[in-house]
């Protein structure tokens, strides 16, 4: 990977916090044009009424309005357990080419499976307008950005890069939060600890942002940090934790966690690039295999 942060490039980032899920999606503003792109938007979904809702999508989209900006990519960091995307909903509304790493193609095929998903499933993330590889360059506007692989929490994980800004999905939380699970299937504790030193091997002061705060401790939800502290004060892999320790934590950790609420339904509809799956007569329908996760 040749690219390098952009220290001189200090993109405007605008955080939108889902209470539902603890997820953060952001609006990132190219600061020399009206360019911008958005990442890990959600569409809501209340499980027991079977009811789709798109509030944190409209306050986007809202936001991308009133400052008159032009939507050139919704990023994708991961296919998401924890919440439905809104990708989709806001590609309707504003434009912009949906983006997630080439491996979702994994992740389509480890899921197509276990949610016995036809043949006409297509498990080559064609769902998707582009697909990132590592160290992948593109632009917002006139904003340098790439993408680099960070698997571990999930085989299709990326962190993308937008001038002195990076967009860490679930490879890290806050420092005090941690790092996320890595024990869905095609995830590897021992990956994700290697793909979190990629991260910390960026500049010092590159400006990271999280895809999820939880607020441990009770202090007020955060998602904003940099390289720096994370090398520092992480408390799964800062200050020198080996990777031999940080395996053994994690596997014990997440051997006490349930899984996400919204795991069922969030696969079935993030494989798809946020499209809910119809059944025969074009109805949306969401399976709930049995036994499988």
């Amino acid at each position: 990977m040749d690219n390098q942060v952009d220290l001189g490039c200090t993109p405007q980032v605008t955080g939108f916090f889902d209470p539902h899920s603890n997820t953060i999606s952001y609006v990132v503003q190219d600061p020399a044009s009206t360019a911008c792109a958005i990442i890990d938007p959600v569409m809501e979904f209340d499980q027991a009424a079977g009811r789709l809702t798109y509030e944190s999508a409209d306050q986007i989209a809202a936001f991308v309005d009133a400052n008159g900006l032009r939507v050139a990519w919704i990023i994708e960091t991961h296919v998401h357990a924890d919440h439905l995307s809104g990708a989709p909903y806001l590609q309707d509304r504003l434009g912009g080419k949906i983006g997630i790493g080439e491996h979702v193609q994994t992740v389509q095929d480890t899921f197509g499976k276990i949610f016995n998903e036809g043949t006409e499933f297509q498990r080559d993330g064609s769902q998707f307008d582009a697909l990132f590889k590592d160290g992948d360059a593109y632009t917002v506007g006139g904003m340098a950005c790439f993408a680099m692989h960070t698997p571990g929490h999930t085989p299709a994980c990326m962190v993308h890069v937008m001038g002195d800004a990076a967009f860490a999905g679930d490879t890290l939380f806050m420092p005090d939060g941690g790092s996320a699970r890595a024990d869905f299937p095609g995830g590897d504790a021992g990956q994700l600890y290697d793909s979190i030193q990629r991260v910390l091997s960026l500049p010092p002061q590159t400006r990271l942002f999280m895809c999820h705060d939880y607020g441990p401790g009770g202090r007020a939800i955060a998602w904003e940090t940099t390289v720096a502290e994370q090398a520092a004060r992480n408390i799964h892999v800062g200050n020198g934790k080996t990777r031999d320790e940080f395996i053994a934590f994690r596997t014990r950790r997440d051997a006490e966690l349930k899984m996400p609420q919204l795991i069922i339904p969030s696969l079935q509809v993030n494989i798809r690039a946020g499209e809910v799956p119809t059944d025969a007569e074009g109805n949306m329908t969401l399976k709930v295999p049995v036994n499988k996760l």
